[in-house]
């Protein structure tokens, strides 16, 4: 191995002084020091701003800085004093602005007022709210079936906001109700539902202080979740152990300085996180999970009293197909698959066995791949073993991305809705809503690419850049008739136009929403299931912009005029919304006198009572044969992550220190032995090829290989950049959330000409 190819590790804890430094940059980029600085002292916070980035739930006992680095740059973007106005527009073409990136495009600032895509002179132009609407009811009115329509979600849309715009599809006639969670916890939803009965989280913020075992698998709280990272270092420091499953290393997994301790900061004293750190291979989490299992019930044979028989008997079935499935499991394909020394499983499982409580983390590394659901189904399984569901301190915790994904699958953003959620729709509001499923994103995808969907209506998100197979969300975009986007800040997909096309400005979650003379508040659903208040306390960065509820109800009353619906009485006061939710979803009874106690209230799942609303009325043991992994000898498998200076599409900068990166994105991490089997040395550029499992491939050109801390054989790339790699047929079985965290490759060198 040549010196070159050695990996240049980032040797500091996570947090640390650059986390202060790098939101002073960000702030000064943004020219928001003024504007973010008090949104900042809110943040988190009973009668101030949800953070609109990660779900992380909020403590109790909140700290006076209750943010991290990059919440602190979420706001800092949506605080900022640049506009995108139609000076911006007048100035560049769209060609012009579809070739520029996504982080380009973020610097350019908030947007202004609607626009209108102007095919003939290929601009954006001005348009005034009123004819924006009328467009969007023309379009829709003429389409000869409502299921040529559809209406995506991004997690960042309040639940008053996609409560309106779910009750908008339904009434208009479709459930083609594409969202941001088809593309990321899609298979947990899937997977818990089934044997669990309800697919969320069974703890609570305050169980990781009880827990004596965390395990997390498939995630990087780093730059995904930082404000877990207090928590985990709060928990290490009382001594539990925490077990991360991660093909790379990650810093934030390894230690930690909290950059708002001022004494961890000046004596440089750092928190491990990591007790265990376990490299499984990309797709070997379900082999590492076996493995697991098959030493819990090796250890129950040669000295019962190991698992939880007493749990195990009340509580579930299926126990017995585990165990004769587990026996039939050799520990050579778990070893082979997993990529794990029987060793550290050994001392892994130990761990288990030794805990009395133990909670389960996983993110996308799980949920991103063809056999997500089924994985998913083996924690929960290693979790039932020990009866570790429905107890304090004991659980199941997926960590859900954008801030209000979770809050948007409850009062109705679903494709699938369920027979309750539409009887409520009609008792209350008077029509018949469809029944039929309707498109989640792979589907809506295809619907475009086949020309079976002529309008398309995002409630926020970036459509294009979220999705996988770029080249072909693409074309089905532009063959749309009308391209809709409800928006803060140019993206990506505003530039992939219909043949006409309009961009909504709205309202941020830092900004006042005035309506009808009173300041409004907005609720979301954090990951743990607490459903809580925020209010803006902004100016709003123009007199034209438009709250997303007044959207979605101006969208409505031009589109429907027979409605059932009382939008203009609904938008003027939120809590009208809040009390129309609870009257169809009875869980959210008294729903507006329980925001206004400090911390919102607890929409406590009843699998965490441990009451089972499953088919068989018990909690179900999944049985299922590893999957068949086998490459070419050629072939790597690569998963695709973020960088630290971004969230979801959302590019801040262009640095992602924790892996020693600065100034560009168009990345490959590769384990040194795979470059020299190559012929590759650091920093060369190279083509990555993927294969999808009809065959097809798909190919970016000249990203930059960096030597890395990997498993053999798995490669790492950035998403949204590579995402053109990533098939649109290959997904989750069950779940149809795209396959983003195994993606089947090849690399070689770019010839340069």
């Amino acid at each position: 191995m040549s010196a070159t190819n050695k990996p240049h590790p980032y040797k500091h804890p996570a947090g640390n002084f650059a986390a202060l430094t790098t939101v002073l940059k960000r702030l000064s980029e943004n020219k928001s020091l003024l504007t973010a600085t008090p949104v900042l002292a809110k943040l988190n916070k009973h009668g101030g701003v949800d953070c609109p980035s990660c779900a992380w739930p909020d403590p109790k006992k909140t700290h006076f800085a209750e943010f991290c680095e990059n919440g602190a740059k979420a706001i800092a973007s949506e605080t900022t004093t640049i506009r995108a106005n139609a000076d911006f527009f007048r100035k560049y073409t769209v060609s012009e602005l579809y070739k520029k990136d996504g982080y380009w495009l973020e610097q350019q600032g908030r947007l202004t007022e609607p626009m209108w895509y102007n095919a003939a002179t290929d601009h954006y132009e001005p348009i005034s709210w009123q004819n924006a609407f009328q467009k969007i009811a023309q379009h829709l009115n003429k389409l000869p079936d409502p299921n040529q329509a559809l209406f995506y979600t991004s997690g960042r849309a309040s639940n008053e906001s996609a409560f309106l715009f779910q009750l908008f599809a339904r009434e208009y006639g479709t459930n083609n109700m594409p969202d941001c969670s088809n593309m990321c916890h899609e298979a947990t939803s899937v997977a818990l539902a089934e044997v669990v009965g309800v697919g969320k989280s069974t703890i609570e913020l305050e169980d990781y202080e009880k827990a004596d075992t965390i395990f997390i698998f498939g995630q990087n709280p780093g730059t995904n979740h930082p404000r877990m990272l207090t928590d985990l270092e709060k928990a290490n420091q009382r001594g539990c152990n925490i077990i991360a499953v991660n093909p790379l290393k990650e810093a934030a997994l390894e230690s930690f300085i909290h950059p708002q301790h001022v004494t961890e900061l000046l004596l440089q004293r750092s928190s491990k996180i990591a007790t265990q750190y376990m490299q499984v291979h990309i797709g070997g989490d379900l082999a590492l999970l076996k493995g697991l299992i098959k030493y819990v019930l090796e250890a129950e044979a040669k000295q019962p009293g190991q698992i939880d028989k007493e749990f195990i008997e009340q509580h579930t079935v299926g126990f017995e197909a585990l165990k004769e499935d587990i026996e039939n499991t050799s520990w050579g394909e778990i070893l082979s698959q997993s990529g794990i020394y029987r060793e550290e499983i050994v001392k892994a499982a130990q761990t288990y066995l030794n805990s009395k409580n133990t909670i389960f983390c996983w993110c996308m590394g799980v949920t991103q791949n063809k056999h997500a659901v089924l994985t998913i189904q083996y924690l929960v399984n290693l979790a039932l073993l020990k009866g570790n569901i429905g107890r304090p301190g004991a659980g199941l915790a997926p960590v859900r991305g954008h801030s209000n994904v979770q809050g948007n699958r409850t009062v109705g953003i679903t494709d699938n809705p369920p027979k309750k959620l539409l009887e409520g729709i009609e008792k209350i509001f008077g029509f018949t809503p469809p029944a039929q499923k309707g498109y989640n994103t792979v589907e809506a995808m295809n619907a475009m690419y086949e020309g079976k969907a002529g309008v398309f209506i995002g409630l926020a998100g970036n459509f294009i850049s979220a999705t996988p197979d770029t080249a072909y969300s693409e074309a089905g975009m532009r063959k749309c008739d009308l391209t809709v986007h409800i928006s803060t800040k140019p993206n990506h997909s505003h530039f992939v136009t219909g043949k006409e096309a309009l961009i909504l400005p709205c309202l941020g979650r830092t900004e006042i929403d005035v309506q009808n003379g009173i300041s409004q508040q907005i609720t979301v659903e954090d990951s743990n299931c607490m459903v809580h208040a925020s209010e803006g306390h902004n100016k709003p960065a123009s007199e034209h912009l438009k709250s997303e509820c007044a959207i979605i109800a101006g969208m409505a009353q031009a589109t429907l005029p027979q409605s059932k619906v009382s939008w203009d009485t609904l938008v003027k006061d939120y809590s009208l919304i809040r009390t129309k939710i609870a009257e169809v979803l009875p869980e959210f009874a008294n729903y507006n006198q329980l925001i206004q106690q400090p911390g919102g209230f607890y929409l406590r799942p009843a699998s965490s009572k441990r009451v089972w609303n499953t088919k068989s009325g018990k909690a179900q043991f999944t049985s299922g044969a590893l999957p068949n992994l086998q490459l070419q000898p050629s072939q790597l498998t690569m998963a695709t992550i973020r960088s630290h200076d971004q969230f979801n599409t959302t590019i801040y900068g262009l640095e992602d220190r924790y892996r020693n990166i600065h100034g560009e994105r168009d990345v490959i991490f590769m384990h040194p032995e795979d470059m020299e089997q190559r012929g590759i040395q650091n920093f060369d550029r190279v083509d990555i090829t993927s294969y999808a499992p009809d065959g097809s491939q798909r190919q970016v050109h000249n990203f930059k290989v960096v030597p890395y801390d990997i498993p053999k054989g798995c490669v790492a790339t950035y998403y949204p950049e590579a995402n053109p790699l990533v098939p649109v047929s290959s997904y989750a079985d069950g779940s149809m959330t795209p396959s983003s965290k195994y993606v089947v490759v090849t690399v070689q060198k770019t010839l340069h000409s």
